[in-house]
């Protein structure tokens, strides 16, 4: 009987460290896509994270450059309006010819940005893989190329869970909480952190009406910009709590008199 118990512990043991989170199926690591054509993603439960069920919407992106976010390069959006609670574990989207460049390594890789129920994002990465077809050019950024030169495998970039405990909700702080007290300008990478605005009070005491920020300045386009590198802005979330108050005042009575006769007109 003891050894038959022995076994078992261990078994149960082992249980907590089962892997949750996501993990691409699709594209294959070094495989060539054909650019052109619709790019299909597929994943299941694997990796690093919270459960699927334990996610709520995403995002995913076409990727292309090294696994620094200051060295990558968005190069074609798949959707923006992913949903997990339909159970689905893939998505598609068109991929243009001239959205990236034509490399000779395995530039590209699927980016996916989910949102938890609990809060905060999960951030996850596809293997790398290469496009055929692709007819930008001067598309990729200096760092990006600078970047592709030294690729050598198929891995893609670290799995980043930036998801709040529901348990322990301290514990769970995103570890890029301090990015929210960086200005804006002065970050970099795809992703830019934006502090929440103030609660309004409920009466209007301040006397300085001094900004709290500084003005943005702004530049006129002469000529055609650039394809923007910054895919989404995150806000801080909001701190304080909502209590809600059951009406207990009865309805009023329907009318009577000659507004009766009124409504009763309009429900033919």
């Amino acid at each position: 009987m003891a050894r038959l118990i022995l076994p078992l512990v261990g078994l149960a043991a082992l249980c907590p460290l089962v892997s949750a989170g996501v993990k691409f199926t699709k594209p294959e690591a070094g495989s060539t896509l054909t650019a052109g054509t619709a790019i299909e993603v597929d994943w299941i439960e694997g990796g690093d994270g919270p459960e699927l069920t334990d996610l709520l919407t995403y995002e995913l992106f076409l990727i292309a450059g090294g696994n620094k976010p200051e060295d990558q390069f968005v190069v074609d959006v798949i959707t923006t309006q992913g949903s997990f609670g339909a159970g689905s574990k893939s998505a598609s989207g068109m991929i243009t010819t001239a959205s990236g460049e034509d490399t000779n390594v395995n530039a590209y890789f699927v980016k996916m940005v989910a949102v938890a129920k609990t809060g905060g994002q999960l951030t996850t990465y596809s293997d790398r893989f290469a496009y055929s077809g692709m007819k930008g050019v001067g598309v990729f950024p200096q760092p990006v190329k600078a970047a592709l030169s030294g690729i050598t495998g198929t891995a893609g970039p670290a799995t980043v869970d930036n998801t709040v405990d529901a348990a322990n909700p301290a514990a769970g702080a995103s570890p890029a909480a301090s990015m929210f007290d960086v200005e804006y300008t002065m970050q970099t990478g795809p992703t830019r952190y934006a502090p929440m605005q103030p609660v309004p009070p409920t009466k209007i005491t301040a006397t300085n009406t001094k900004p709290l920020y500084p003005t943005s300045s702004v530049s006129i386009a002469t000529t055609r910009l650039p394809i923007p590198t910054v895919i989404f802005t995150t806000t801080a979330s909001q701190t304080y709590s909502v209590q809600s108050k059951e009406n207990t005042v009865a309805p009023a009575l329907n009318p009577t008199d000659d507004m009766a006769k009124f409504l009763r007109r309009w429900q033919d």
